[in-house]
């Protein structure tokens, strides 16, 4: 039995018809830009904190200096665009500003002292950077952010919103592979961002055999069997210094090898950079532009707030009221704009049908100039010249719209057997027309010779004029050749080229 042949086999694309999960959608995203003056690295550090707000941000944004703060807010709400973060720099330092898309609050942090991702990096003995731990959000930790003041809240409360928020009973511990550090420090009033990579080591075995078991090859060319190598009793370092306070039971099995259900680990941070010490100085109640909650630096009494409060007030009604005059000015141009293009539409049509009646108009003009009777003109000759015109001068004219008819006859055809219709023709033109014929009789013999070429002749020269036609159509007169007066005598030899004598 033969094979069955198989349809066309057709791969899926899975990136067709494919819609967020109401998880991503619902996670928090940012921009991450700079502003100000060029220098001073902040440009690297800009990259530096995308690369912390990894995956929900954007981390390839170009941010020219011609796009503002709006064109930035308009989007944000299309790709799910929560918060702003906007690295600035003046000439007295550079700051940090947090705002919450679209209303606000937004806060702003003066940026004491920072160090790049790749200065932390190369310090290290043992680098730990991975791709693989960018591909999900880090996990937040705070700590000393429990101090009194509606500033110390709005802080909380922005750090913990600018990250996913966790669920205990579904989280994959496998996913948490970096985590933000902030601690707070209430003397000095400064905060410390942190940026580590998580790392979890079995805790319990010997150096040999967590070798095996994380699969490295171990070095056996100090030990004289294999059973020494792993009963040997020696440890790292970072084992003989470690604390125990940071070994936790897992209560699921992780990605990373000897890291078992129930099993005993210890967690290991490893910096990856930036390293940020700011400071908060401000909070603002909108977008970059509102009433200013707290200030650090300059403080207010109750009656100069009133005054700004008023002030803004007074700044918020006259917005109101322009945009409201704008709103009205728009729908007053919107149906003027209508009305004229009404009368516009009015004209055309009006115009159009006065085309159309001056067409018809001329048209029935011209139908009826082609009617009109001949013009007078034996009496414009009178009133130009003064004398009565002849009888046959204005005799067989054509009528006024009337064409001429052509007095030219058409080329003769040289087949004898059309010799008497050609002048049948001739004859019956000279009987219809010999009375526009007869007014030129009166001119010199040489238009009388032109007439009488085309062959407007009369009985009386077809006697003197008729041995032409018939030498032209091949009709010989007794080896005489006639050609008006003269007669010329034809040899027998003669042809083109030969000579021809004249007969006396």
């Amino acid at each position: 039995m033969g094979r069955s042949k198989k349809g066309r086999c057709v791969k899926r694309n899975k990136q067709i018809n494919t819609e967020e999960s109401s998880d991503l959608v619902q996670a928090p995203h940012s921009f991450v830009i700079q502003r100000g003056l060029p220098g001073g690295h902040i440009l690297e550090l800009t990259k530096d904190f995308r690369r912390v707000m990894e995956p929900f941000t954007a981390a390839s944004l170009k941010a020219r200096r011609r796009n503002t703060i709006k064109d930035f807010v308009s989007v944000a709400g299309v790709l799910h665009v929560s918060h702003l973060c906007i690295f600035t720099r003046t000439e007295l330092g550079m700051y940090l500003k947090l705002c919450r898309i679209p209303r606000g609050p937004t806060l702003s942090f003066k940026i004491t002292s920072f160090s790049l991702a790749r200065d932390v990096v190369s310090t290290l003995k043992k680098q730990l950077v991975f791709e693989e731990a960018f591909k999900h959000s880090p996990l937040i930790v705070l700590n000393n952010f429990s101090g009194e003041g509606m500033q110390m809240k709005l802080m909380t409360s922005m750090f913990q919103n600018m990250f996913p928020t966790i669920n205990l009973t579904t989280v994959n511990l496998s996913t948490i592979r970096r985590c933000v550090c902030l601690n707070y420090n209430s003397t000095t009033k400064l905060i410390d961002f942190r940026h580590y990579a998580i790392k979890m080591v079995p805790v319990g075995l010997s150096r040999g055999v967590k070798k095996l078991v994380q699969a490295k090859v171990p070095n056996l060319s100090k030990c004289d069997d294999i059973s020494e190598f792993l009963t040997k009793p020696t440890f790292s370092e970072s084992e003989a210094e470690e604390d125990p306070t940071s070994h936790v039971t897992l209560p699921q099995k992780l990605s990373s090898r000897g890291n078992h259900e129930s099993g005993t680990s210890a967690i290991r941070l490893v910096e990856l950079g930036p390293r940020i010490t700011m400071q908060l100085m401000k909070v603002e109640d909108g977008l970059l532009d509102g009433e200013v909650l707290f200030h650090e630096l300059v403080h207010k009494t109750e009656e100069e707030k009133l005054k700004i409060q008023k002030s803004r007030e007074v700044k918020k009604k006259l917005k109101e009221n322009r945009k409201k005059i704008q709103e009205e000015n728009k729908m007053k141009k919107e149906t003027k704009k209508e009305e004229n293009k009404q009368k516009s539409l009015k004209g055309m049509k009006k115009q159009k049908l006065e085309s159309d009646l001056l067409m018809q108009k001329a048209a029935k003009e011209s139908y009826e100039g082609n009617e009109v009777e001949d013009d007078d003109d034996a009496q414009y000759y009178r009133e130009e010249v003064g004398q009565e015109p002849d009888k046959d001068l204005f005799e067989g004219r054509p009528k006024a719209g009337q064409k001429r008819h052509n007095s030219n006859p058409g080329k003769y055809d040289t087949k004898k057997l059309k010799l008497d219709r050609n002048f049948k023709n001739n004859d019956d033109k000279h009987n219809k027309f010999g009375n526009r014929n007869n007014k030129f009789n009166n001119r010199d013999n040489k238009s009388g010779n032109r007439n009488n070429k085309f062959g407007n002749t009369n009985k009386q020269d077809e006697g003197k004029y008729g041995h032409k036609q018939k030498n032209k159509f091949g009709v010989r007169d007794g080896g005489m050749r006639q050609r008006g007066n003269k007669t010329f005598n034809k040899g027998r030899g003669s042809g083109r080229n030969n000579s021809r004598t004249k007969r006396r």
